[in-house]
């Protein structure tokens, strides 16, 4: 089964926006390269996504550049404007031109483009293994409620609404045991 790993929005831009933090970035990063590397190093192909907009960070085309920390040359590189990847880019055709039957997902941000990249591949019948620890998120705050939501349990949440039904949960250790699995066959 030929594998991507999607690079979807660890980009420059979040440092522009007013929820951004720092706080887990060193971890998100570490586990972020070491994803990309492993896939380099098994010949899977890497795809970075990039989000831009037309109003916002989002527009500012020189933020929409790879995250400082991370260094990857991607096979091919998209552009979105919506949260998932895989609508209006081209990534799709790109995927199926490429006999490409599974997904990594990794990036920023965890319940948003990560998420929902990850739902409409599974519903457009790819595999897919979500690498939540290679992606990050913000705190969040719920508008009717106030209640305060930190990345752990936006990212637990996520975990919770994918699991078995679009993905399968996967450490960085556990998706390239999985490619290294498949290419023993």
């Amino acid at each position: 089964m030929k594998t991507a790993l999607l690079v979807i929005d660890a980009q420059d831009t979040f440092k522009h926006t007013p929820y951004w933090s720092d706080a887990d970035l060193p971890e998100y990063l570490a586990r972020q390269q070491a994803l990309i590397d492993g896939c380099v190093a098994r010949d899977v192909p890497v795809v970075q996504i990039f989000h831009v907009s037309t109003k916002g960070p989002f527009a500012v085309a020189e933020h929409a550049c790879t995250l400082d920390g991370l260094t990857l040359s991607p096979t091919v590189t998209f552009h979105k404007n919506v949260h998932s990847a895989l609508t209006g880019t081209g990534l799709m055709s790109w995927l199926i031109a490429h006999g490409i039957s599974r997904l990594i997902i990794s990036g920023i941000r965890t319940e948003q483009c990560c998420e929902t990249t990850t739902r409409q591949a599974a519903d457009s019948g790819f595999q897919v293994d979500f690498v939540s620890e290679a992606t990050l998120t913000f705190a969040m705050q719920h508008a009717r409620s106030q209640r305060r939501y930190t990345p752990a349990e936006i990212r637990e949440r996520t975990e919770l609404v994918l699991e078995g039904r679009f993905a399968r949960i996967a450490s960085v250790a556990e998706a390239l045991a999985a490619l290294d699995s498949a290419a023993a066959l």
